[in-house]
Order: C-alpha cells, then structure tokens, then sequence
C-alpha cells in the first residue's frame, strides 16, 4: 500500500484497493485556556501543532458490500489540537496513553483518559479534541466503519 501524506492536522491520505482512502482521524492535545467549555481562539489554535496518525489497517469488509474499516494511531505531541471536523463513517476512539478532551455538538466537554474510549456516530459535528498535558504526549487508536473512497475528516 503506498501512502500520500495529505497537510492537513491530522490528515493522512492512503491509496487503497481501488479508490483513494482518505484516513483523517483525530485529535487532539494541550489544553489552552477555555472560555465556558469552548475551545481555544482560532488565533491560538493555528499556532498549536498538528497530530501524526498513522495508519495500522484498512481493509474492505467482505460480508458488507461497499463498506470498508480503518483504523490508525494517533499521536498527539503536547500543544497539539484537533479543530472542528465531522467524519463520512462511524468512528470508535481508545486512549492508549494521556487524557484528551473533547467535545461533539450538542453535548458537553467530556474527558477521557487510559482505557477509556468514545464514538463518534456518522455526519457528527466533533467540534474539537486535545490533549489536557502540556508536557507529556497523548495517543489514541481510531476505528472507523465507512464506505469505499468516503472522506474519513473533513474539517470545517
């Protein structure tokens, strides 16, 4: 499988079987201050570092036709920081080290640390995601269901 690197926070683009996947997850890092439960300023988030995903797997589902599940790692250096995005597939997130933070539309901020994980339902708005460590990195392993060719992240 070869792979293009898309430069995007958090976006990483692989060619797979027959179409284009792109597999864009997540999230996440340091905690700037929040006013109310909202995210940081645009200003400030624009200087914050991206996240490395990389990608583990990505294979068709035989036994669903059209359907395909990727998954991919993804590290988030202290300072790093997932802006708004939704996803074209249902996606399952497990933190495998460091607390994140993060919060989809409708609902309140919520923290998840080591062991913990979340889902993110098809066409859900994740309004943003990060790491709640300053100095220590954060990981995560994102699961998604969706279909051949979808985009994974689209970031608004």
């Amino acid at each position: 499988m070869s792979a293009a690197i898309a430069r995007h926070p958090g976006a990483v683009a692989i060619a797979a079987g027959a179409g284009l996947v792109l597999a864009a997850l997540l999230l996440l890092s340091v905690r700037l201050p929040a006013v109310h439960g909202h995210p940081p300023a645009m200003a400030s988030m624009a200087a914050r570092p991206g996240t490395k995903v990389t990608v583990i797997s990505s294979h068709a589902i035989p036994d669903v036709n059209g359907k395909r599940m990727t998954a991919a790692v993804v590290d988030f250096p202290p300072g790093a920081y997932s802006p708004e995005h939704h996803h074209e597939g249902s996606l399952t997130v497990y933190v495998l080290k460091g607390t994140i933070r993060s919060e989809l539309a409708g609902e309140p901020p919520q923290v998840y640390t080591v062991g913990q994980s979340f889902y993110e339902p098809l066409g859900a708005t994740h309004l943003f995601a990060e790491n709640m460590s300053a100095t220590e990195d954060a990981q995560i392993l994102a699961v998604m269901v969706h279909d051949e060719g979808a985009r994974l992240t689209v970031y608004h």
